[in-house]
């Protein structure tokens, strides 16, 4: 009888294991495709200066207000501090299990996790969690801390985070220092990469039935900065941690130079920059190449004490443009959208307002192989958008398309002319000057604005609407009014972006920008209201290709498609990034391909 015990036991562990996913050896760094590009022992990035010196202070300034500290809740979302968690300034107070490195598509190597063990299929993913990682007040990091990350977000958080669990089958703690994510059918091949970069939250520090609520109370995180002071929206400063756990690992050298980090904020973008001239603000990032030539002509700047530079990326450049709330019903018929498009004067725009210095943007990856632009349909393409037939116009299909060139005067009558045709198609008519719809109301709408300068582009954009009967008014609002107006889906049409930035390696996100699912989510950055099953297809292809093949016709697939869908009227763009900085700060030699690094920056020793 023992015998038979024992040789049960025996089959059932074999079979156990057997249905566990095969795990790889721990590596330092797993990449969305291909292999990482440090290997294992490296010791810092290379757009970094390892032997950065530390020290001083830094002030940067935004446009906006802040009430809230917890960057995970839906409430208060777009109006919480910046520096917690941040594409632009750092990570500041909370850090993922794995780091980016911006030099890379998409790659990550260890933080608080200093290895990972990932199965071929990418169904498991196993996290070694670095035993020096430590929280701000000096508690470890563990995997308790990491499952209960995932409890509370699934529970009290925000959209991506609360829905993370749902592509999890499992998640355990496996060891002193180990957790592992086993996932289900709904995961794809990116998810574990999106794991990776999920910020993490200590258990102790934390109240899961309070979670959900705004808080300015300074929060605990394992990052290199913790909150000093909070003043409501108005400024937060942050102070370095000199017992920082991962000042000395590869992924952060040269990172976090300053021992003060001060974020201002300012009602307008015009208010902003009068306190750079000042010395208040450390930085300006003006993206209008005219205005900043003009706001440059002041002392310190001659004096050389304000340096101006650009820096060139590697990157598609974001696209920003006037973005229709396509869940109106003004807005709901593609080729009404469309003939609106055609009325965007760039070629006006660009020689009188930024001195002939930018491009038109016509692609959501436009100067790069993920770009529909140039590249005919092949027959990878053709497969996946087969289900959907006549969703895409035979000129985005071979790669030709291209908007209508105006001839720069403001009023070419042969682009009004085709635009104007369009919505006669469409059932519009013409009565006593106002455009009017099939129905016979009149088509009219308003624009939001957040500043001046869009208060600029939206009046081009409207004089040229006017000239066809449509009544287009336009409503400045300050930066919390249009967040919160954003976050309800309150608008009619506002100068947006196609998401806060952009890549060689778009994955998830585009989920949040145009999946069907976020259309109905408030809060979620489909501000547009796309909902396309072909849309959600491509997406869906995207995450999951196995080969880069694959992978880049499933996102030239979506980018005919949100191309064809005219959901924005795209503007302009420039792919180099212009800072104008005091001659104080200091910035390593390389750019990555993602630009400037502004965590990578420090202060000249005095």
């Amino acid at each position: 009888m023992g015998r038979v015990l024992v040789w049960l036991i025996a089959a059932i562990s074999f079979v156990t294991l057997s249905l566990q996913p095969a795990l790889s050896e721990p590596k330092h760094a797993i990449a969305m495709q291909g292999e990482p590009a440090l290997p294992a022992g490296y010791t810092n990035f290379n757009y970094v200066n390892p032997d950065a010196p530390k020290g001083g202070s830094i002030t940067y300034c935004v446009v906006g207000t802040f009430d809230n500290l917890n960057p995970f809740i839906l409430k208060s979302l777009r109006t919480t501090a910046r520096g917690m968690i941040d594409t632009v300034y750092g990570n500041l107070v909370f850090e993922p299990l794995m780091q980016r490195n911006y030099d890379e598509p998409f790659s990550l190597y260890g933080l608080l996790a200093t290895s990972a063990d990932m199965d071929p299929e990418r169904k498991s993913i196993e996290f070694h969690l670095d035993p020096k990682a430590k929280w701000s007040d000096g508690q470890p990091v563990t995997p308790e801390d990491v499952l209960f990350t995932y409890d509370v977000f699934t529970d009290k958080g925000r959209p991506p985070y609360s829905d993370r669990m749902s592509m999890i089958a499992r998640l355990e703690k496996t060891g002193e220092h180990s957790v592992r994510f086993t996932f289900n059918d709904k995961a794809n091949r990116e998810f574990p990469l999106i794991i990776a970069l999920t910020p993490i939250v200590p258990k102790h520090a934390f109240d899961k039935d309070t979670f959900d609520r705004t808080t300015l109370k300074p929060l605990i995180g394992s990052g290199p900065y913790t909150v000093d002071k909070v003043q409501p929206g108005q400024r937060i400063v942050f102070k370095r941690n000199p017992n920082y756990w991962g000042k000395d690992i590869p992924s952060k050298r040269g990172f976090d130079n300053f021992d003060q980090i001060t974020i201002e904020y300012f009602l307008n973008a015009n208010a902003k920059q009068e306190a750079f001239k000042k010395g208040i603000c450390a930085i300006d990032d003006d993206s209008d190449p005219v205005k900043r030539e003009r706001d440059l002509d002041f002392p310190a700047f001659h004096k050389g004490e304000v340096v101006a530079e650009t820096f060139d990326t590697g990157i598609p450049p974001v696209v920003n443009g006037f973005l229709f709330n396509t869940r109106l019903p003004k807005f709901s018929n593609p080729v009404v959208r469309r003939a609106l498009g055609m009325l965007y004067d760039f070629e006006w725009a660009n020689k009188n307002l930024f001195g002939g210095k930018y491009t038109r943007t016509m692609s959501y990856w436009q100067n790069s192989e993920l770009s529909a632009l140039g590249h005919p349909a092949d027959d990878r393409e053709k497969a996946l958008l087969a289900p959907f037939p006549g969703r895409v116009p035979a000129d985005v299909m071979d790669g030709t398309y291209r908007p209508p060139v105006a001839d720069g005067s403001g009023q070419d009558r042969k682009v009004l002319k085709v635009a104007f045709d369009m919505l006669k198609s469409a059932g519009y008519t013409v009565q006593d000057g106002a455009m009017l719809d099939p129905e016979g109301k009149p088509l009219a709408f308003e624009i939001l604005t957040a500043s001046q300068d869009e208060e600029r582009l939206a009046a081009i954009y409207q004089r040229t609407l006017e000239k066809i009967g449509i009544d287009v008014t336009i409503r400045g609002l300050d930066g919390d009014q249009i967040q919160s107006r954003k976050q309800r889906f309150d608008f009619e049409m506002l100068i947006g972006t196609s998401g806060f930035n952009n890549s060689l390696s778009p994955g998830i996100e585009q989920l949040g920008r145009w999946g069907s699912a976020a259309a109905k989510t408030e809060g979620s950055f489909n501000l547009a209201g796309v909902a396309d099953p072909a849309v959600d297809a491509a997406i869906n292809a995207m995450l999951n290709a196995r080969t880069k093949e694959d992978y880049v016709a499933a996102v030239r697939v979506l980018d005919r498609l949100l191309i064809s869908g005219n959901y924005m009227v795209p503007m302009q763009y420039n792919t180099q990034q212009w800072l104008a900085y005091w001659a104080y700060l200091e910035h390593p030699e390389k750019t990555p391909i993602f630009g400037y690094q502004l965590p990578t920056w420090w202060r000249k020793p005095n």
